[in-house]
């Protein structure tokens, strides 16, 4: 669900703007990102965030623009 809550939000994003998201560490930590380069985006920062808690990271995706010829929906 941590990705899926991820898209929503990049998906209302302009391409070049930057989201950031609290995750924890483990799984979510691992997968989000992950995932996000697979999609194009870029993870422009990775960093603990220990005002957010025990585990807590901070990391900051930048939205990709779609690809040459794509026919995203907005």
């Amino acid at each position: 669900m941590t990705w899926v809550r991820t898209r929503i939000a990049l998906d209302r994003l302009a391409p070049g703007e930057a989201l950031e998201v609290l995750l924890l560490a483990g799984e979510p930590l691992e997968n989000v990102p992950r995932t996000a380069e697979e999609e194009g985006h870029r993870v422009a920062a990775r960093e603990p965030c220990p005002g957010a808690g025990e585990g807590a990271w901070r990391v900051v995706l930048v939205k990709a623009a779609p690809p040459v010829g794509s026919s995203f929906l907005p």
